[in-house]
């Protein structure tokens, strides 16, 4: 993994910053949700450890029938409380709904354990005492959570078959394809991560073994970290949650910095049973971020329609419903797809021809953005980072233009890139962006992704085959689409050694290109 970058804590103290704002906030507005159903209690999880949790039954339960329950674990350094304005929605509706906080956060016991085994087997011992204290149904229980709740929860619908629903919210299903796509650290996430675990958290000695050699990319324990990661990824279990036959509804923004949707798309065309896919514009958790203060909110919306389906046996026409559900980033109207093939129905290339030679260890200027600054302006504003494409330094960009279209281009799905790259060190990391140019040149960013290799012989060309993140985006009638190429972005550890170059081609019997893939007209 290269050797290690510079100035990660100003990073750190920022990511720790905005997301103890968030939380306080979370934490304030909820509490006006509260009414006198709500219970706050103690449970005792996986090996005794304490849980705190609350306990929310609907109005006027006695006991004398079952309720259908739902389980939601809290997100990555929130408390408790964090659900309390849904959870009071949903027991309205006729749910009992038990939200907790994982172990190693806030109150609760233990250390944090990233979605381990302890944290799916704390998620069945809360379902246990709730069966034992609750009139909940045994036979209609659900899960749900946003960001490290939602990943909990798809982990134990694979693990506790009693699991019939589960509603992911800007989860995972790949952990390593999240933090590490393209062989990559993507550092300004797991800055967030840490920073965030260490202010509200206690770290295992593991976690905090994983995140130091995350940092110092540290070769001969990559393999290690890697594994350590599939074992907490629903995706490596996926078989088993095909088996158990859970209903599973995910959601997720376009500009997740923390977990891309590339990952939850692929997983998504594994499942087998009943299945919902979303893609809204935004950053990580802030397509659900409104519903937790209790405001209108579509997933939300979505989300107990869900649940109402297949726990209540609601006939509310979800089912019925196209269930690949995309907005684009554009326009901010829905679109219906019957499967997530189906959403870039066409492909059009653009050819990457010629030879280009660029330098490393120098922004080009061509970046993705800053974590959840970035894609929040596209997702408010329709603001995306942007770069002035005919400025951009050749000596350390390369760049390639598309034909101006004559009529506006719907891009949908991934985006692929094919390229050979001949590089002058063993290892080197590339970054590859595409962007919407104007008449002016400017260029707004319509999605990017990085590369790392190792292990590469000096001089010798290698091929690259790279996807970048999935989006939605229009590009208008009179604009181009450009494919830039650099070797630092502020997102990721990078790994040029000093002096290194990297020379594409197209050779005649291999072209290079980038797919594009587009709505079907």
């Amino acid at each position: 993994m290269g050797h290690p970058r510079k100035a990660l804590r100003t990073t750190t103290v920022g990511a720790v910053s905005a997301t103890l704002i968030a939380g306080s906030a979370l934490g304030l507005a909820p509490t006006a949700q509260a009414a006198d159903a709500i219970r706050f209690v103690d449970i005792a999880g996986d090996g005794g450890t304490v849980l705190k949790a609350n306990v929310i039954t609907p109005a006027g339960a006695d006991g004398t029938r079952r309720y259908p329950l739902l389980v939601l674990p809290t997100s990555w350094g929130l408390p408790q409380i964090e659900y309390l304005a849904q959870a009071q929605k949903l027991a309205n509706s006729g749910y009992i709904v038990v939200t907790y906080n994982v172990r190693g956060f806030w109150q609760s016991g233990g250390e944090i354990e990233v979605a381990g085994p302890p944290d799916t087997a704390d998620a069945s011992k809360v379902i246990d005492w709730a069966l034992a204290n609750t009139p909940a149904d045994d036979r209609r229980i659900g899960m749900a959570g946003v960001s490290y709740g939602a990943g909990i929860s798809l982990l134990t619908a694979a693990k506790d078959k009693r699991v019939k629903a589960v509603a992911s919210l800007s989860g995972w299903a790949d952990l390593i394809d999240s933090i590490y796509s393209g062989r990559t650290q993507h550092v300004q996430a797991g800055a967030l991560l840490d920073g965030a675990s260490l202010v509200t958290g206690r770290q295992s000695a593991e976690i905090r073994q994983i995140f130091d050699n995350f940092y110092a990319s540290n070769l001969s324990k990559e393999q290690e970290m890697i594994d350590w990661g599939k074992k907490r990824s629903v995706a490596t279990y996926v078989d088993q949650l095909n088996q158990n036959g859970a209903a599973v509804m995910m959601a997720n923004a376009w500009g997740d910095t923390v977990f891309p949707p590339n990952q939850y798309a692929d997983f998504y065309e594994k499942l087998t049973g009943p299945k919902r896919l979303e893609f809204r514009p935004g950053d990580h958790a802030t397509a659900e971020l409104t519903g937790l203060f209790g405001l209108p909110n579509d997933v939300w919306t979505d989300t107990e329609r869900w649940f109402d389906h297949y726990l209540k046996g609601v006939d509310n026409g979800i089912n019925r419903e196209e269930p690949v559900r995309l907005k684009s980033r554009s326009t901010g109207g829905y679109e219906g797809y019957p499967d997530w093939k189906s959403v870039g129905a066409t492909r059009k290339k653009i050819a990457l021809t010629g030879t280009t030679t660029i330098h490393t260890n120098v922004d080009s200027g061509a970046d993705g953005g800053i974590v959840f600054l970035s894609s929040i302006l596209d997702q408010i504003a329709k603001a995306p980072p942007v770069a002035s494409i005919p400025l951009l330094p050749r000596r350390w960009a390369a760049v390639w233009q598309s034909e101006k279209y004559t009529t506006a281009q719907q891009v949908r799905g991934t985006a692929k890139l094919h390229t050979t790259v001949t590089p002058t060190k063993e290892s080197g990391t590339l970054v590859a962006y595409l962007y919407d140019v104007g008449p002016l040149g400017l260029g707004k960013l319509v999605t990017h992704a990085p590369y790392t290799f190792h292990g590469q012989t000096p001089g010798k060309p290698i091929g690259v085959d790279l996807e970048l993140f999935s989006t939605a985006y229009d590009v208008p009638a009179g604009h181009r689409l450009a494919l830039v190429v650099d070797t630092v972005d502020p997102l990721y550890i990078e790994h040029n050694p000093s002096g290194a170059q990297l020379t594409f081609s197209s050779p005649s019997n291999d072209p290079s290109y980038v797919s594009i893939p587009l709505r079907e007209q």
